[in-house]
């Protein structure tokens, strides 16, 4: 392998394959990034604000988006699926799928194609909160910055966009392409999904509609999201008096993620501050089996459990029923008073936990029994939440270790070509 095709892969684009392609190009090796959606980003994209320090994440998006912009080093490929690797360490041969997004790199994201588009899809970036037109731009801070067309979503033999674009960016009969790269060593940045909330049944979700669960009051209280910003009721858009916090909503439950997720304990106090901050008034409730807020996250939990107006109470929730008018009742163990009660809320928030993305990793990789990937065979490395559950500041070391890993075999392999 020569020292130009000593080259490293990461698969997926969030906050861990981002900083582990950044690391190794800004060292000095060629980096290809593959993402399955239209955008990178991820997870963290969607979110609000980071805790503790209750900042937005778009400033740390934005200088890695930066960084990979003016890096010649890094090649993005988005919409993109590793379908299959070969080799050994120090010389892979890996084929990549890159499925069309129809618009080219000839997009100035005027929008245009977007207000002639009659055809709508459900928000995947909003958790179908809302909708877009199948001619839409993935968020505000998408790189690339270009729309993307759902072809999926369009009405049979529509032209709309097609026409109204002056810059001739907007091909319908694209096709796929595959393109192979030699690499020398690949991380795997898979990321995770949201536990499905609609396997609780006692909880609720699918059935009642203020039954939402931690990521989608995430893009609720966004402001670039389906209600600007305000934490509002689904079935009437009310402004909640009373909300419940559900912490292990099928965390640490052996008929569900029997392992503990990590974040959610620390994410639903932060999300508490969100609705104080909206509503000075409103009650909020916490109900919780743990509480883990390690090192300094335990001064964050201070802060948080010192509101008159929030309240954490020991008990696990056995059930949430219907109480009219939207309301929700909840029944739960109150460990603390040692009797069993009932309270009714207008909002119930599903703390539900943290899932490997790692089903389709190429050959070489190993998972443990819950599906968290481990590193493989020299040369194949793991990091991020497809590695283990963790919050952002660990994911990002986390990535820039692997990254450290990937480049000395990638020096290796250039050494002896």
């Amino acid at each position: 392998m020569s020292a130009e095709q000593a080259r490293i892969l990461v698969i997926g684009g969030g906050i861990a394959g981002m900083t582990a392609a950044i690391e190794a190009a800004e060292a000095g090796c060629e980096t290809v990034l593959v993402e399955r959606t239209a955008s990178l980003g991820g997870r963290v994209a969607r979110m609000y604000q980071y805790f503790p320090k209750l900042c937005p994440p778009s400033c740390g998006l934005e200088i890695n988006v930066k960084r990979i912009r003016n890096n010649p080093r890094v090649t993005v490929l988005t919409g993109a699926e590793v379908e299959k690797v070969a080799g050994s360490p120090g010389d892979y041969e890996a084929t990549v799928l890159v499925s069309p997004r129809y618009v080219t790199d000839a997009c100035t994201a005027c929008g245009e194609c977007e207000k002639v588009c009659p055809a709508e899809r459900a928000d995947e970036f909003n958790f179908g909160l809302s909708r877009t037109k199948a001619a839409y731009l993935p968020h505000g801070i998408a790189y690339p910055p270009l729309y993307a067309i759902d072809r999926a979503a369009c009405l049979s033999g529509c032209q709309a966009c097609v026409q109204v674009c002056k810059y001739g960016a907007i091909h319908l009969d694209a096709q796929p392409e595959r393109k192979t790269f030699r690499v020398s060593s690949i991380v795997a940045a898979t990321g995770w999904a949201p536990y499905d909330a609609a396997r609780l049944d006692h909880l609720g979700f699918g059935k009642f509609p203020n039954v939402v669960t931690n990521v989608m009051l995430e893009r609720l209280a966004a402001r670039d999201g389906p209600t600007g910003g305000k934490v509002l009721r689904p079935s009437d858009g009310a402004e909640p008096k009373t909300v419940a916090f559900v912490q292990c909503a099928g965390s640490r439950d052996e008929n569900h993620l029997p392992y503990c997720s990590a974040v959610c304990c620390t994410a639903s106090l932060k999300q508490t501050t969100y609705i104080r901050a909206l509503y000075p008034d409103a009650e909020i409730k916490v109900f919780y089996i743990d509480v883990r807020t390690p090192g300094i996250l335990e001064d964050f939990l201070g802060k948080v459990s010192a509101d008159s107006k929030t309240e954490l109470i020991k008990g696990k929730v056995a059930l949430v029923e219907d109480a009219g008018n939207g309301d929700l009742q909840i029944t739960a163990e109150d460990v603390m008073g040692g009797k069993k009660r009932t309270w009714t809320v207008n909002l119930v928030v599903l703390a539900t936990g943290i899932v490997p993305q790692t089903a389709n990793l190429p050959a070489g990789f190993q998972t443990d029994e819950f599906g968290f990937a481990e590193s493989g065979q020299t040369g194949m490395y793991t990091a991020g939440c497809a590695r283990r559950p963790e919050e952002v500041s660990a994911t990002v070391r986390d990535a820039t270790g692997a990254a450290l890993k990937a480049l000395q075999i990638a020096k290796r392999s250039a050494a002896h070509a």
